[in-house]
């Protein structure tokens, strides 16, 4: 097995989520373990498609099927089906901010409608993110690197249930604590400085907290994920979903699909 490849337990695990099986009705795919091994290489490398490992077929190829899955939600799906079993004691939000490499601002139209934001540390984009008490990734948004934070965290826990839901500061707003309050779950949500009256919260819930902070430092280590170099939000996207499926099942499994050894 190559460095990045899925071991196969890994593969058994996931094979039956995507399309292009024997079974399936239409064009059966050439070698779907292939594909996901090759697209994990460029998610961990960070490196340019033409620079693909022949090994795992042509890179137009390769890359022209990434994008089909991308667009019909195939990556997606896998995510969802891999989440299904969840530990919803504690739900976690956080977000983390993307560095855009310059390349993805090119192309016909620029960054426009693409989740690209401009501040003074340059072109970014921001990965919301909701986890369970293990710190793994249940639901996330992409959106330009300025968005707010709270903005996001409604989205985020619509459908949701939980015993408590942890965040920092920056979520402490009145209309989020009453959506928490709706789901019966306790807000565990230090309050901002600038409230007349401080609303308290359980420190000792609160430390839990850390889970879905290292949650993104192991995301991270994926070098698509910690640089964004795709002009297309969809790639983009398809490339999180895929490196979110690795920790989906951590439990399981200690470093997911493709992860550290």
């Amino acid at each position: 097995m190559k460095r990045y490849e899925l071991s196969e337990a890994q593969w058994a695990r996931i094979a039956p989520l995507l399309p292009g099986k024997a079974t399936d009705p239409g064009r059966t795919g050439s070698d779907n373990r292939l594909f996901v091994n090759g697209c994990l290489w460029v998610l961990r490398s960070g490196a340019h498609w033409c620079d693909l490992p022949e090994r795992y077929g042509k890179w137009k190829t390769v890359h022209r099927r990434f994008s089909r899955w991308c667009h019909a939600g195939v990556w997606e799906r896998v995510f969802e089906a891999l989440t299904a079993d969840r530990d919803s004691q504690y739900l976690m939000i956080d977000s983390t901010i993307v560095r855009a490499h310059q390349q993805a601002a090119a192309g016909k139209g620029g960054p426009r409608n693409q989740a690209l934001g401009r501040s003074r540390g340059g072109l970014t984009t921001k990965i919301h993110m909701l986890a369970d008490t293990f710190g793994r990734p249940l639901r996330f948004r992409v959106t330009p690197g300025q968005a707010s934070d709270i903005a996001a965290a409604p989205g985020l826990l619509e459908g949701q249930s939980a015993g408590a839901v942890l965040a920092d500061k920056a979520y402490d707003g009145n209309a989020l604590r009453a959506q928490i309050a709706a789901m019966d779950a306790q807000a565990v949500i230090p309050a901002k400085r600038n409230r007349k009256i401080p609303i308290p919260h359980d420190a000792a819930i609160y430390r839990h907290r850390n889970q879905i902070e290292r949650c993104f430092g192991r995301l991270k280590h994926f070098r698509r994920f910690a640089t964004r170099y795709d002009r297309r939000t969809a790639h983009f996207r398809g490339f999180v979903h895929l490196r979110c499926n690795d920790l989906a099942k951590v439990g399981e499994c200690r470093f997911g699909l493709g992860g550290e050894r």
